[in-house]
């Protein structure tokens, strides 16, 4: 009865994983703008703007490409360890799953040399190539991160992102002391930083293997090996990777279709609906912390059979993002047309109700990224990556078939419409999913 008490899974340890990774991730995108800030300084306009360019593409490239195999090896390892199984089959699995999309990569990348390196990258060889090679250093590192929070080390996980984002920072800072010189210095950082995050993880492993071997746990050491198969591992990763493109598509596809259907202020409009839309891409990097902890702790509620702490773990995490979106919709409601003019200059027009309008969605959104979560964590990982589909075409559909002659607010609108529709369409997921 002590071991099964002792492995139940807590919703205080939630709470402290999630409080944990928030700080770390925080710190993370302080240092991240440290190292866009020291390289503003360290390099002309135009060279600042490759790396900015080149950071974005690496960026969007390993969030869709690599986040499958972290979320699949989050859930997998939470379910192994609160069945009590054993043996390394799954770490398997999510490798040679990582390893070929890697190697995918690789693969298209230099079959796109020219369109990338003179196209995307104005000619830039050495952008290019790190490009090529920054990608592959990615995808151990994502690895990393769904093996500790699979096991729970949210600490660690908050220290290896840091790492990775300081590490990042030092090449920059290189450049302005003095000791490196030009764009390729800080460019290389991009590449080297997830290699040397990497520092933290075999401290993980040497801890983890003492714990158990004092514990000599015969549970552990008798299991079965777990069902994971490469077909099924691919299977949910594939269907993340959906779920990513998805997310992708609500982040990012707003500015691009203004910039690609708009004639006169093309580029000033694609502009305003990118600042506009940074209120809902902002909080969404600090619930990343929550994403990452809730994934593990409501897949043990589920291998455990424990419903009711499952359904309370997911209703209160929707109303701490209500109560937050409600905060800051009061916020754009008073002041939010001075506080997008003081961030972003007095150049745009930015109207109260839309600005509303994108805090209502992003309250949405992060409820139905909650929703996904539990869709994960209870194996729908395809039908939630259906939702997903569905709301992002719906969202495309908005931006261009109706053409509003306010733009940005046509944007806003879709953003709500789509965040919402999405938000029901995995609530019905949810509630069908219902043991």
């Amino acid at each position: 009865m002590s071991v099964s008490t002792e492995r139940a899974p807590d919703s205080r340890e939630f709470g402290r994983g999630a409080a944990v990774l928030s700080v770390g991730i925080a710190a993370t995108g302080v240092v991240t703008y440290a190292y866009f800030a020291l390289a503003s300084h360290a390099l002309t306009s135009s060279a600042y703007g490759g790396i900015a360019l080149l950071w974005s593409a690496v960026f969007v490239v390993v969030s869709v490409l690599y986040r499958p195999v972290e979320q699949l090896l989050s859930r997998t390892i939470a379910d192994r360890e609160a069945r009590g199984a054993a043996g390394g089959q799954h770490l398997r699995v999510a490798a040679t799953i990582q390893i070929s999309l890697a190697a995918a990569y690789v693969i298209a990348a230099l079959a796109l040399h020219h369109p990338l390196e003179h196209g995307l990258l104005g000619g830039a060889s050495t952008l290019y190539w790190v490009m090529v090679a920054a990608v592959p250093c990615y995808a151990a590192s994502y690895f990393a991160r769904g093996f500790l929070a699979g096991h729970r080390r949210f600490g660690l996980y908050g220290l290896l992102v840091f790492v990775e984002s300081a590490s990042r920072c030092a090449f920059a800072l290189a450049v302005v002391v003095g000791i490196a010189h030009g764009q390729a210095a800080v460019a290389l950082g991009i590449a080297a930083a997830p290699l040397l995050s990497l520092s933290v993880v075999p401290w993980a492993l040497r801890r983890r293997l003492r714990s158990r071997t004092e514990a000599g746990d015969p549970a552990l050491a008798t299991a079965p090996e777990g069902e994971l198969t490469l077909a099924r591992g691919a299977g949910f990763a594939g269907a993340v990777l959906a779920i990513m493109l998805a997310e992708q598509t609500f982040l990012n596809a707003g500015p691009l279709l203004v910039k690609a259907t708009e004639t006169h202020r093309a580029a000033a409009l694609a502009g305003f609906a990118f600042n506009v839309l940074l209120i809902a891409r902002a909080p969404l990097q600090l619930f990343q912390a929550v994403q990452t902890s809730i994934l593990p702790h409501l897949t043990r509620l589920r291998a455990a059979g424990r419903d009711d702490p499952f359904r309370r773990s997911v209703a209160v995490t929707i109303l701490a993002v209500a109560a937050f979106a409600a905060i800051v919709a009061l916020a754009m409601v008073a002041l939010g047309p001075t506080i997008m003019r003081a961030a972003f200059g007095g150049h745009g027009h930015y109207a109260r109700g839309g600005l509303v309008a994108v805090a209502g969605g992003m309250g949405l959104y992060l409820s139905a990224a909650t929703l996904n979560q539990a869709a994960l964590a209870r194996g729908r990982a395809r039908q939630a990556a259906v939702c997903w589909i569905a709301a992002a075409v719906a969202f495309v559909l908005a931006l261009v078939v109706p053409r509003f002659d306010q733009r940005l607010l046509q944007v806003e609108l879709a953003y709500l419409g789509g965040a919402a529709l999405l938000c029901v369409l995995l609530y019905g997921l949810y509630r069908r999913s219902a043991p």
